[in-house]
């Protein structure tokens, strides 16, 4: 009998996935009339609105709006700067929240639950900073 990784080819079929998409994204950002000004690679955390993760005021950013989807915080990057970053297809994101002043180089992405917070964790990714119109 012939056993069969399901995981293994899971994981593979997902590599393929990822390295074929990685041009699709300027060229998705270009075809929604919006031009990448910028791009690399920078580490990539996660949190969301628990005091222990945040300030006092664990829904509101440094911007004062209000936390919720598609909210980026950065120390490198203006408060405003749009983000597409792999891996969440065409949603844009953006700068609307700061970081404790050590992580100079990193995005800190916004999740609505702990458990999704938790399992996106810290990874390398690539970002394309968007052009401003």
């Amino acid at each position: 009998m012939i056993k069969v990784n399901y995981l293994a080819i899971l994981k593979v079929i997902l590599a393929c996935l990822l390295i074929f998409s990685l041009p699709a994204i300027e060229t998705m950002a270009r075809g929604n009339g919006n031009k990448v000004a910028y791009s690399g690679q920078i580490v990539a955390t996660a949190f969301n609105s628990l005091e222990g993760q945040t300030d006092s005021t664990p829904w509101i950013t440094a911007s004062g709006t209000r936390c919720r989807e598609g909210v980026i915080a950065s120390n490198f990057l203006p408060m405003g700067t749009k983000v597409l970053i792999e891996g969440f297809g065409n949603r844009i994101f953006t700068v609307e929240d700061r970081m404790n002043r050590r992580y100079t180089k990193r995005i800190d992405i916004w999740f609505r639950h702990y458990s999704e917070a938790r399992n996106f964790g810290i990874r390398k990714v690539k970002y394309y900073v968007l052009a401003s119109n």
